[in-house]
């Protein structure tokens, strides 16, 4: 990830923290990026009070695949995905406001056709 992309991102991740409606209080962030798929999906870590984590990301163009261990709910707070989760017979399109939840020991495929992807990744107990 470039100097530019990386200021971008870190831009977007206290940007997205300060919205209302997805701010988070007291919480710890793991400054050090997860990167996947050679950055084409970027996310950090945030511990939250109780103890619980989140991820808050982003995916750039192209079609992923993730496998989960713990059940996971994806929040998208801007752009657009298709996804189909294991299991599920077909893809469905989520765009900003929307979420989808993924079971234990699945995953899913994601696919992002323009502009970027912004997501938080909420672990499901």
């Amino acid at each position: 990830m470039t100097g530019l992309a990386l200021r971008g991102y870190l831009a977007y991740a206290f940007a997205i923290m300060a919205d209302s409606n997805t701010e988070f209080s007291n919480v710890s962030v793991l400054a050090k990026a997860n990167l996947y798929f050679d950055g084409k999906v970027v996310s950090h870590s945030v511990m939250l009070e109780d103890g619980s984590k989140k991820t808050l990301g982003l995916i750039f163009p192209g079609e992923f695949y993730f496998g989960t261990e713990a059940p996971e709910r994806m929040e998208i707070i801007s752009g657009s995905c298709v996804v189909k989760v294991d299991g599920s017979e077909e893809k469905a399109t989520y765009t900003e406001g929307t979420h989808f939840d993924v079971p234990g020991n699945s995953g899913f495929h994601i696919a992002v056709s323009e502009g970027t992807c912004e997501y938080i990744c909420s672990f499901l107990a």
